[in-house]
């Protein structure tokens, strides 16, 4: 029997129904995600996370993924062609993860389920009686879900799953700050704070009584149970070598998170070659620039001046803001020379929690809610002024915020036209490949005129290929956590703080870094072939949209993509 030429409809159909059928349970198994989606069906519930409900979604996931797989994709349109290997490739990845059984380290230097939890008074709804109801079902959840993670962290210690102890020392903070003296103190009271005026008088009394006494008797006691025993138990128990191979068969789940934040079959000794040659391109141009700001000494002397000047510091948290603010509203100007299509919904800038600060990176962005009530967030950390630099200002916002983060992401979530998995799902290498590129289009924008924050923005640059040396170092070539941070220290400007906080970072979230400089070699390679094939004809702004067009995909699509598009030039 032939392979169809045509589409199929009944194999057009199957495919909706499997998409349909895996979006529902994604929602069910995971209320934090439906939240962010803008499904509120799930707002009072939490996620169950014993290692049977983590066995039960891989088997979930792997009859989804043989339904998918019986689908020939050659009874489909290029369109449901698309959506089926997309599908695949994100969930064979997250079928890997489980079988790797990643879900046994729920805590890393960034966070983990806690500091997760923390972020519900900004992302629920409390607008009825009924949202601070749901609310309040999870406060009242929040307690015997921290003792399943307890459990799970427990069982997983003496499994010989754990993170380096010292990358997690120090930790203790993300879950102090919440042990407050006064319940009106907590974050998780904010909400009951500012009631909506339309509730009665008896609705807003019941409603902070209730909200002071859940946070009494579940949160509070909740972050003392896991303070408590992540001191006494898990911190102590955690392993003493830092790389990912010193889990059970790391080498192999070292090797699976490679292939799936890059989405490219490649290896790590592949990738840390790549990272050396970047790095040494990188330097020679940080060389010219260094000359151009008429210092005399060579790259350590420079990047010991750019520590230790107080000119490059802000002097107060307000005048750090202040100057992403003034970054970002200039950029804001510019878009329309670089896009056809920007998004509708717009960003803000706040500053990292407070119960956060210390322990997370230099900044980081929140994307907006799914049902459009609440605007994408970048996140500045004003925590030890001395390590946030104003130099690294214009590179860091343009990642962050626009034309990064925020406009590739705000974008992907209003394409209509694609099933929900693919506009709220995505792939590490695409999202921080473009948030890494967009930096680069700062010199097309009037950016960068200072050398020391075109410095800044090569520093930014150097740091992404350091990442592909030091993570594939320290996890798969016997590197150790200091050579590593040597390594980041004597070819980057960061701070000694943001160095050790982002080392620390790689050793617990194993080839998370890989994505950035891969996904970004990736865009920048496609654009110079649509130039050189096009060359006057080569539109800029046609070729973002061409990139932008499809939402998050794994590089080997982009690149069909983009081919496909010089295909119809030609």
């Amino acid at each position: 029997m032939s392979t169809p030429s045509r589409p199929v409809p009944g194999a057009a159909a199957e495919l909706a129904a499997i998409l349909a059928d895996e979006w529902e349970t994604h929602l069910r198994e995971d209320p934090f995600f439906a939240t962010l989606a803008g499904d509120r069906r799930y707002d009072d519930r939490l996620s169950a996370v014993t290692e049977a409900d983590y066995e039960r979604r891989r088997r979930q996931l792997e009859d989804l993924i043989r339904r998918a797989e019986a689908v020939a994709p050659d009874a489909l349109s290029p369109v449901d062609r698309l959506n089926r290997e997309v599908f695949l490739r994100l969930k064979r990845d997250a079928a890997s993860e489980i079988e790797f059984h990643s879900y046994r380290l729920p805590m890393d230097r960034m966070g983990g389920f806690h500091t997760e939890f923390a972020e519900l008074p900004n992302f629920m709804r409390f607008d009825t009686v009924e949202d601070y109801e749901r609310y309040l079902a999870r406060l009242e959840g929040f307690r015997p879900w921290v003792a399943q993670h307890i459990d799970l962290m427990r069982g997983a210690l003496a499994l010989g799953y754990s993170q380096p102890r010292i990358c997690l020392e120090g930790t203790q903070g993300t879950m102090q700050a919440h042990l407050v003296d006064e319940v009106e103190a907590s974050l998780f009271f904010g909400p009951f704070l500012h009631l909506p005026e339309t509730f009665s008088g008896p609705e807003r009394m019941q409603l902070v009584e209730r909200g002071r006494k859940v946070v009494l008797a579940s949160v509070l006691p909740a972050y003392r149970a896991l303070l408590e025993f992540f001191e006494s138990e898990y911190l102590p128990g955690c392993r003493d070598q830092t790389a990912a191979s010193a889990l059970p068969d790391g080498a192999a789940y070292y090797a699976q998170r490679v292939r799936a934040m890059t989405t490219l079959d490649v290896s790590p000794k592949e990738v840390h070659q790549i990272g050396v040659d970047e790095v040494r391109r990188i330097r020679g141009e940080m060389d010219q620039v260094i000359r151009r700001t008429g210092f005399s000494g060579g790259l350590p002397a420079f990047l010991e001046f750019l520590r230790t000047d107080p000119r490059f510091y802000p002097t107060s948290p307000g005048h750090l803001m202040r100057e992403v603010a003034y970054v970002l509203k200039r950029m804001d100007g510019q878009l329309p020379n670089l896009f056809r299509r920007l998004p509708r919904i717009p960003y803000g800038i706040l500053p990292v929690p407070d119960h956060l600060a210390p322990h997370t990176t230099t900044a980081y962005y929140w994307a907006p809610l799914g049902d459009g009530t609440r605007a994408g967030f970048y996140y500045v950390n004003t925590y030890d002024l001395p390590s946030r630099p104003l130099y690294e200002i214009e590179a860091l916002s343009l990642h962050e915020a626009v034309p990064g983060h925020h406009l590739q992401i705000a974008l992907q979530l209003e394409l209509q036209d694609l099933p929900p998995f693919r506009r709220f799902e995505d792939f590490t290498a695409f999202t921080e490949g473009w948030g890494l590129y967009a930096e680069r289009l700062g010199l097309e924008a009037g950016f960068y005129t200072d050398p020391y924050s075109d410095f800044g923005r090569l520093g930014y640059e150097i740091w992404r290929a350091c990442r592909l040396v030091v993570d594939t170092g320290m996890h798969a070539l016997g590197w150790t956590r200091q050579q590593a941070i040597d390594f980041m220290t004597a070819n980057t400007p960061s701070t000694p703080l943001n160095i050790r906080n982002e080392i620390d970072r790689y050793l617990t979230a194993p080839g998370q870094a890989l994505a950035y400089k891969m996904g970004e070699l990736k865009i920048r390679e496609l654009r110079r072939r649509a130039e050189q094939r096009l060359g006057p004809a080569f539109d800029l702004r046609e070729f973002h949209e061409v990139v932008l067009r499809q939402g998050s995909i794994p590089l080997d699509l982009l690149d069909s993509e983009v081919e496909s598009w010089l295909a119809e030039k030609r």
